[in-house]
């Protein structure tokens, strides 16, 4: 039995369902701010962004409220939820990552607004050092350009 109003307002089930309704409140904004880059970003590329940053913070604090739901209040530990959890979190901004390297790669335009590309020079760097391999292939015809592109 409590003894007093004050011990049964704070108790460790009260602390976890607010903690849990923290989380999933977090979750359900992120993932709206998720939909709202994908639809009003310009590019493929901020779009890729919106869509790996905060959908991962969404899914996760949806998916971590959940874990402590179950886990607290039914008793339930979900070893399952466990490894959604770590896979979600190095799988998709990778994903996204690669998503963007891909569109660069493939020639897509970056939008008019940005203000710096990193990736021109490097990209512009490596094709001078293949080039540079083949012409030396070419010149000595018994070697191979990828261990020439290994040896610089």
């Amino acid at each position: 039995m409590r003894n007093s109003w004050r011990e049964e307002r704070f108790s460790i089930e009260t602390l976890v369902d607010i903690l849990i309704i923290v989380l999933i409140s977090i979750g359900v904004l992120f993932s709206a701010v998720t939909a709202l880059g994908l639809i009003r970003l310009p590019d493929v590329y901020t779009r890729t962004h919106a869509a790996s940053k905060s959908s991962t913070l969404g899914v996760l604090s949806v998916l971590l409220g959940t874990f402590i739901h179950f886990w607290f209040n039914e008793g339930i530990f979900n070893t399952q939820m466990v490894i959604a959890i770590a896979f979600l979190f190095i799988t998709q901004p990778v994903a996204g990552h690669l998503i963007g390297r891909a569109s660069y790669m493939t020639g897509i335009k970056v939008a008019e607004e940005t203000v710096r590309d990193d990736m021109g020079p490097a990209l512009e760097k490596r094709r001078v050092h293949f080039e540079d391999a083949m012409d030396k292939a070419a010149a000595n015809e018994g070697t191979n350009p990828e261990e020439e592109l290994e040896n610089k």
